[in-house]
């Protein structure tokens, strides 16, 4: 095989489109653009524009309130854990930390902790240290004999200022 053998893959590269070459290029004039207006020029912007009515985004209401340094959770099920404990991925003779079940594969991320909700049956007696728990998933986890640990900054949280 030579340098000037080499091609590409038949159908991998397009010829250019050249519009407004003339008649015989079958995009020859107005190059596929109808005739005069707006949009037949160049530069042309008109996103959300409604020909003079008052458009969508401003005749909606606008509510709520987006925080911008509230708090996200990777979120845990009760069942999930004890699929994992059942398959050996997770040690419960050890406390089962945050950092644990990430390492387990149980969740991609920690953000800022992770919560553990009660979807689920869990049967094995366990100690976890994770940021939050729903109280379903704490009664879940306290009538299978084990205990939930809930980390200081989200005690901090949940607890009624005085």
């Amino acid at each position: 095989m030579k340098l000037n053998e080499l091609h590409d893959n038949e159908g991998a590269t397009h010829r250019r489109k050249r519009v407004a070459r003339g008649p015989g290029s079958g995009k020859g004039k107005t190059a596929g653009r109808g005739i005069k207006g707006q949009k037949s020029r160049s530069g042309v912007a008109i996103n959300g524009y409604e020909g003079g009515q008052m458009p969508l985004y401003r005749r909606l209401p606008k509510r709520g309130f987006s925080k911008p340094n509230r708090k996200t959770f990777g979120v845990v099920n009760l069942g999930l854990i004890q699929k994992f404990i059942d398959a050996g991925k997770l040690d419960i003779k050890a406390q089962i930390t945050e950092d644990a079940l990430v390492a387990a594969g149980l969740t991609n991320h920690k953000r800022d902790g992770i919560r553990v909700l009660a979807k689920g049956e869990i049967t094995a007696k366990i100690d976890l240290a994770v940021t939050g728990a729903s109280k379903t998933a704490v009664e879940a986890i306290e009538k299978a004999g084990g205990k939930v640990t809930l980390s200081v900054a989200a005690a901090a949280e949940a607890a009624p200022a005085e």
